[in-house]
């Protein structure tokens, strides 16, 4: 059986030494310091994660997760589930959003579908999978990482997990159940309803084992949702930075901040989904995404653009000349 204990030992920190070279870059190249904001901390971030200066975005990867809910047979979606297999199947067709942004971006797509045809179980009536099924999805989703990784961008499909993401986030983080749902695949006030009854349910249902992360996470979360947090803690083991999408992505790897507040440290929220809970959920986490286009797509769509503003940061980096190369004058002394 999982335990955070042994999910969270001994877990690799930030390389200070490559974070510092990278700071001393930035502040001889030719512009005021700190004058490009996040550019320059995403470099930083980059450098200290993958433990090296230069580092490299050679071999960007977006996996997408999909995975199928029982709770969705009480409505809270705008779509049924047949859904999650026919998007899969667009995904390696090349014709859904991500594969278009992640070739714009420069990312291999992995699609990575979960038991589709076993979806989890109802989490208002019992508890969505077993000990096992929950190890088997945290398992999948570290087996999902090439080799040549150098960034990992982690998103999903499946019909009715905003509404798991929205039980799993008020489980981990609390408030009241309207805090946390949203449209989703753009339901209206009844589906509203609806997915705030199904997490008052589960709270009431599953009561305080909802305590424990990564039980709570078993009892309301997905295989995909699983399988995000597996894929963000391996990412964390092999030093490779993580670009979590929106809201069910956040949630997911929010597991593993309930545990333990420094383990998302590798891992920047690529954008602020429309979804409700979101800002919320990032608020809880310290986290300011990279970008806000009031989207709420999920398929790792935000995290492949969000690469691209990546991509921007490394080139202004290395791109721009110091003042020494350009033999302009440094900033004063006194200022």
């Amino acid at each position: 059986m999982l335990t955070a204990e042994s999910l969270l030992a001994d877990l690799p920190g930030p390389d200070q030494t490559a974070a510092h070279t990278a700071r001393e870059r930035q502040d001889q190249l030719t512009k005021p310091p700190g004058s490009l904001g996040r550019l320059e901390e995403i470099v930083i971030w980059l450098s200290a994660w993958q433990g090296k200066h230069p580092p490299s975005l050679d071999s960007a990867q977006a996996i997408v997760f999909a995975a199928n809910h029982g709770i969705a047979a009480d409505g809270v979606s705008a779509y049924p589930s047949d859904v999650t297999a026919q998007m899969v199947a667009n995904f390696e067709a090349g014709g859904a959003a991500i594969n278009a942004l992640s070739a714009h971006a420069g990312a291999d797509l992995t699609v990575i579908p979960i038991s589709l045809h076993e979806p989890t179980r109802n989490f208002t009536q019992e508890p969505a999978m077993t000990p096992e099924e929950l190890t088997d999805a945290v398992r999948i989703g570290a087996a999902a990482i090439s080799e040549e990784a150098d960034i990992l961008l982690l998103g999903e499909m499946g019909i009715g997990n905003t509404t798991a993401a929205a039980a799993l986030a008020c489980a981990l983080f609390g408030g009241k159940a309207m805090d946390w749902v949203g449209a989703g695949t753009g339901v209206g006030t009844d589906g509203l309803r609806r997915k705030s009854d199904a997490v008052e349910a589960a709270q009431a249902l599953h009561g305080v084992a909802l305590d424990n992360p990564l039980e709570a996470l078993r009892r309301v979360g997905g295989h995909e949702l699983a399988a995000i947090m597996g894929a963000t803690l391996e990412a964390r083991r092999r030093r490779i930075p993580v670009l979590l999408d929106g809201f069910v992505s956040t949630a997911a790897a929010s597991v593993l901040f309930a545990h333990d507040e420094s383990a998302l440290d590798h891992c920047l929220v690529s954008h602020l989904s429309s979804e409700a809970g979101h800002r919320r959920l990032l608020a809880q986490l310290g986290q300011e995404p990279i970008l806000d286009l009031q989207m709420r797509l999920g398929e790792a769509s935000g995290a492949a653009i969000a690469l691209s503003i990546v991509r921007a940061a490394l080139a202004m980096h290395f791109g721009m000349a110091t003042f020494a190369e350009a033999g302009i004058a440094g900033k004063s002394d006194d200022g």
